[in-house]
């Protein structure tokens, strides 16, 4: 019965895990094609963007395929040779995100400092919760199942925090474009490409706490 249950969840899993990341791929794709008006990059577009709220000492750098990411311990941007360079939709759209993300840190973002402080503990448990079940499994400790789980759910809880400060950053990006006169038509590119990425986090969320109630229910049975 418990193979057949962990079974049932590594489908339900990999089937979410798929459907988002083609619908994710499908949409960066689709709007890759369309050109901006702005006609700027992705790099330019997080720079002006930045400039708009007053904040300087960003750099902004060009990283290796699919990495985008802000990274608050240096302060700075990364963006793949797609999104730093090209003048499209997406690039634009990944470059103002993760401006985004730079405006959060700048402005004391609640969540995004709730989610730095929970770096560390994550770094351990996501190196240490599964070591731990196997342990306890097999010597029949309840008590580093327990820890296990604990850990885990650590884990789970980073990945839900992260999601408001995903969606705040897309927001924030989407309300520049359209301040800075971005057509109407660019505008709904846009969201639909960022609401596309944000898919991704929603779908790892409840991947994750569905794996923490199945550890859950192994544990009371």
């Amino acid at each position: 019965m418990l193979s057949y249950s962990y079974l049932l969840l590594i489908v339900a899993s990999t089937l979410i895990g798929l459907g988002a990341q083609f619908y994710v791929n499908n949409q960066i794709k689709k709007y890759s094609e369309v050109p901006s008006t702005t006609g700027l990059s992705g790099a330019e577009a997080a720079s002006r963007m930045l400039a708009s709220h007053s904040i300087s000492g960003v750099p902004i750098y060009q990283g290796r395929e699919s990495e985008d990411h802000f990274d608050p311990r240096s302060n700075s941007i990364t963006l793949d040779p797609h999104a730093y360079g090209q003048r499209s939709i997406t690039a634009i759209a990944t470059g103002c995100h993760e401006a985004g993300h730079a405006c959060q840190y700048a402005k004391g973002y609640a969540p995004m400092k709730v989610r730095s402080a929970l770096v560390p503990v994550v770094n351990l448990a996501s190196n240490a919760w599964m070591i731990l079940l196997i342990l306890g499994f097999a010597l029949n400790l309840a008590g580093l199942i327990d820890l296990a789980i604990i850990l885990y759910a650590f884990a789970v809880l980073f990945q839900l925090v992260t999601l408001p400060v995903e969606f705040d950053a897309s927001r924030r990006a989407l309300d520049y474009l359209k301040a800075s006169g971005l057509p109407q038509g660019e505008q709904a590119g846009a969201f639909s490409v960022l609401r596309a990425c944000a898919l991704t986090y929603v779908a790892a969320a409840l991947v994750s706490a569905m794996q923490l109630l199945w550890l859950l229910n192994q544990r009371q049975n």
